[in-house]
């Protein structure tokens, strides 16, 4: 699988990481090297009333609850540090030898940005030592990510972490859900696609009654939401046959090496279409064009896994360039494409055509390298990680 060459995960990771950082699917916990443990453990007879998150999570069968965190400030800009007070109690005497974890992760699909592991009261009060009915108050800082994440905590111990007793509590892998950074994340954006009595003439020219008939989005930055450095604009609609996209790309340089269909032109400048038809988080298909007319397409039957380069999406398209293609030394405009999807050949589309009102995942993207050198990411539905298959940032199509 390919992950995305943006150099802002790395370094918004960097800026969170306590020690090194790890993907928490690699095993378990980080060792955060222990120093010598303060003597005294800090409890308390209750919480405090005002908390920013109350949690309500239990581990072992009902051992230890997290009551919850302070967040303080609630509202951090990007960058700034932010001060975590976790609060715990045991009910019973708790398992021995297990270690704390803190992990910042992106808000919806639990991937990880930050590793914030350390020992309960730096080593004051490890678990086995807490007092039964007493509160214990945790404290540490991480430092604001660029964009809404969650705080996710627990237990582990060797290879295992402590279970978490309700499902709905945690965010997979034992991990208890805590409090949102940076408030909410934004909602997620619709577009509604009008089905057309005549195709569009794939020709590169946006001058049909399709296209204008059709609203125009302009796609922003795949990691915050901010305002693109080159504009994008793109346009859908329909027909009984086909989903019909079009993407009109400011580009001061067109350029691109590759030549041949699916090769791996998402590592140049392309515009993508990704379709999730059934909405089931799962399956999809990703569909690219780059400035020379070359094609990619592809189906996966889960988020980044069983990449299937073989299936053919039967898409046709066609561009025209306002430039000179490969040529440096000179200032280009931009281009502009049409690409016609058949239906029948998506995978789980619910019905063919799609019927008015059905409602399936979808997102739309520009890779662009200024200076062919520094990459930026662009998106209808901004992901805030640099992932384009974040499956639960996704837009939603309706078909009108």
């Amino acid at each position: 699988m390919r992950l995305r060459p943006f150099v802002l995960l790395p370094l918004l990771s960097s800026l969170l990481c306590v020690g090194a950082c790890r993907d928490e699917q690699a095993g378990p916990a980080h060792r955060t090297p222990r120093l010598p443990a303060p003597t005294t453990l800090r409890t308390l007879d209750a919480a405090p009333a005002e908390l920013t998150y109350r949690g309500g999570a239990t581990f072992a069968g009902g051992a230890i609850v997290y009551l919850g965190t302070r967040v303080t400030p609630q509202k951090a800009t990007p960058g700034q540090p932010v001060k975590l007070a976790h609060y715990f109690q045991a009910v019973r005497a708790p398992p021995q030898g297990f270690h704390f974890f803190v992990h910042v992760v992106e808000a919806e699909s639990g991937q990880m940005i930050g590793n914030a592991d350390h020992e309960f009261q730096d080593g004051a009060a490890p678990l086995e030592t807490w007092p039964v009915g007493k509160v214990l108050e945790d404290v540490h800082t991480v430092v604001m990510p660029s964009s809404p994440s969650r705080v996710v905590l627990g237990f582990w111990r060797g290879d295992e972490r402590l279970p978490v007793d309700d499902p709905r509590a945690q965010l997979g892998d034992n991990r208890a859900r805590g409090p949102l950074l940076g408030g909410e994340p934004p909602s997620l954006p619709e577009y509604t696609a009008a089905r057309v009595k005549k195709a569009p003439v794939l020709d590169g020219v946006l001058d049909d009654e399709a296209w204008k008939g059709a609203n125009p989005v302009t796609l922003v930055g795949s990691f915050d939401g901010r305002p693109a450095r080159l504009r994008t604009q793109a346009r859908l609609a329909y027909d009984d046959a086909n989903l019909y996209v079009a993407f009109d790309v400011e580009d001061p340089d067109l350029w691109g090496t590759m030549r041949n269909r699916d090769d791996s032109i998402y590592e140049q400048e392309v515009v993508e279409v990704f379709l999730d038809a059934n909405a089931d988080g799962r399956t999809y298909n990703e569909l690219q064009v780059s400035p020379h007319n070359v094609i990619f397409d592809a189906y996966f039957p889960a988020r980044r896994q069983g990449m299937d380069r073989s299936w053919d999406s039967g898409m046709k398209t066609a561009l025209k360039v306002r430039g000179t293609l490969d040529d440096a030394s000179d200032r280009d405009e931009g281009w502009t494409v049409e690409l016609a999807i058949p239906f029948k050949n998506l995978a789980e589309v619910p019905h063919t055509p799609p019927q008015p009102g059905e409602r399936w995942r979808f997102n739309l993207y520009r890779l662009e390298h200024h200076d062919r050198k520094q990459v930026e990411g662009q998106a209808f539905s901004p992901l805030f990680i640099g992932d384009f298959h974040a499956l639960p940032r996704f837009a939603w199509l309706v078909f009108q």
